[in-house]
């Protein structure tokens, strides 16, 4: 009955509006649907297309991670590398001996070493400089995926200072053969504990 009304109402709509205005009139609305349609398509893929980029980015940061992890792995698994590092921070730690033995010798002619409180914190303050100044060369390489600085101990700045502080004021008076043996003895003790802090990944 309702599909018989509808009908009698398009028709009476004919008869008194003319068939052209009936047809632009469902054109328009067809038009009408087809555009809301078309909007909620392109809508929907442009939200699809978002989503897919963001997975796309998810994936490359975690193949970039991953990426970088291997490499740290197979750098770590290499004898080559391992040898390479010991020889450049053995050659940077051999090198620190002679520059502590000339500023034990320095100090002793140069400052007024009976005062001991300003003699300590020179002491100190050169062997500080000594320390960032290996650090900053050590940045230049890479062990593990961390930088050789990572590895140093700011502790040993205290180890050298002690056995400066012992040749400065030994009773025996200045002997640069002592000074060498002992400042000698106390970097070894240092490179091993780069060494050991390498291995144990500190």
């Amino acid at each position: 009955m309702s599909d018989v009304q509808g009908t009698l109402e398009v028709a009476k709509g004919i008869s008194d509006y003319g068939i052209m205005i009936i047809i632009c009139a469902v054109f328009l609305m067809l038009s009408s649907g087809l555009m809301v349609a078309c909007f909620r398509w392109f809508r929907s893929a442009i939200s699809d297309i978002i989503s897919y980029t963001d997975e796309l980015r998810e994936l490359n940061e975690k193949f970039g991670h991953n990426n970088h992890v291997m490499e740290t792995i197979a750098e770590g698994l290499m004898p080559e590398t391992q040898m390479r590092i010991k020889s450049i921070s053995g050659a940077f730690f051999d090198l620190a001996v002679e520059k502590v033995c000339r500023l034990i010798k320095k100090i002793r002619e140069e400052n007024h070493i009976a005062d001991k409180e300003a003699t300590k914190a020179k002491i100190r303050t050169l062997l500080r400089n000594l320390y960032e100044d290996r650090n900053s060369k050590f940045d230049n390489f890479r062990y593990s995926g961390e930088k050789l600085s990572e590895y140093s101990n700011p502790e040993w700045i205290e180890w050298v200072a002690k056995v400066m502080e012992g040749e400065l004021y030994n009773e025996a008076g200045a002997n640069n053969g002592r000074a060498y043996t002992n400042v000698k003895a106390v970097y070894d003790n240092i490179k091993l504990d780069f060494y050991h802090r390498m291995t144990n990944q500190i």
